[in-house]
């Protein structure tokens, strides 16, 4: 079989998770440059600002990148899930001095569309992966048009067995340890996910095509026990967000070098889907997993001057805090060196 760095075009098997709210095209350069998979997430960026994060990505790396995008498929408003949604949120309202009435309905992240294949088209991205599943067939068809090696992420051997079948180029295995949003796409139940060293073998075994390990991974030793299961290679994310090149807000950092990191949740509070972050004070009130929030990814307005309002007095209380279980290979070191050591038994 090909190796992922064959494959990709790459020198180290390492690809940087595409991590929406924590860093955008700087981190994905200078991976890229050391010899690593870069990867800028799209789902939060507006067609302007994606072309504009492509152009400064060809302009500083002529190494292989990859742009990852989300494949939900955006939902009905629900008046009164969301009446629901604000009703719960009501204490929170009156103790930051905040008017529910003024604060908008949206969602905040969007999915692939042929609006953004029309930005990515001249860039013909040497790689474009997906969560959620992948998009429509003519939509999927345009993309490997242009030579795009394409990944997307499966939590369950039936997901990888789906991607498969749709001409997935590698599939990444997402682990129950990974932090930010599930992959999962063919079933919303939980209890069929599973750790990373669980997953991998199982799909290893399935699949035909190079499977990459994702999920606690931290440092190079995580590396080398995923390639003695049979990974191609690694994504790894959380081990990056304290670099320098990284986005991560203060108050996301100080959170990632405290006692608090050992304590991460999946939790549908944040957008309305389970996402795995740092243990905090919504999470602990509410529940990290409830019915009150409206469906993907239109929970976020709601939540938006909560957030604000709490991070201007230095208080993390309603912030997005998205962390793997493994914070241990979390370092204030340069990213490219990071990539480095991260492969350094390969």
């Amino acid at each position: 079989m090909m190796t992922l760095q064959q494959l990709l075009g790459i020198d180290l098997p390492i690809i940087q998770a595409p991590m929406a709210g924590v860093q955008d095209s700087a981190l994905a350069i200078v991976v890229s440059n050391a010899g690593g998979l870069g990867s800028l997430p799209a789902a939060m960026l507006d067609l302007a600002t994606l072309r504009s994060e492509l152009l400064a990505i060809s302009a500083q790396t002529s190494r292989p990148y990859n742009i990852n995008f989300f494949c939900h498929t955006p939902p009905e408003p629900d008046a009164l899930r969301e009446a629901r949604w604000r009703a719960t949120l009501a204490p929170y309202y009156a103790e930051f001095g905040i008017d529910p009435a003024k604060i908008p309905v949206g969602g905040g992240r969007v999915p692939f569309t042929d609006d953004a294949a029309d930005v990515l088209e001249p860039f013909r991205p040497p790689v474009v992966s997906f969560h959620f599943g992948l998009p429509a067939a003519p939509l999927l068809a345009r993309v490997k048009s242009w030579g795009s090696t394409v990944l997307s992420s499966a939590t369950t051997v039936e997901e990888a067995l789906w991607l498969e079948a749709r001409g997935v180029d590698a599939v990444i295995a997402q682990g129950l340890e990974a932090g930010g949003h599930r992959g999962l796409f063919l079933t919303s139940d939980l209890t069929t996910q599973m750790g990373t060293m669980a997953l991998l073998p199982q799909l290893v075994r399935t699949v035909r095509v190079p499977v990459i390990a994702s999920g606690g991974i931290v440092d190079a030793q995580g590396v080398q026990a995923m390639s003695t299961l049979g990974a191609a290679g690694v994504q790894v994310g959380t081990a990056y967000m304290l670099c320098p090149e990284a986005t991560t807000s203060p108050l996301h950092r100080a959170a990632l070098k405290s006692e608090r990191a050992r304590h991460t949740a999946l939790t549908n509070l944040i957008t309305g889907r389970p996402a795995r972050g740092i243990f905090n004070r919504l999470m602990q009130e509410l529940g990290p997993l409830s019915d009150a929030p409206p469906a993907f990814p239109l929970a976020t307005a709601a939540l938006a001057p909560l957030k604000a309002a709490a991070e201007k007095l230095g208080r993390d209380d309603f912030s997005t805090l998205w962390s793997g279980q493994n914070t241990s290979g979390c370092r204030e070191i340069p990213a490219a060196e990071l990539t480095r050591l991260l492969a350094a038994h390969n």
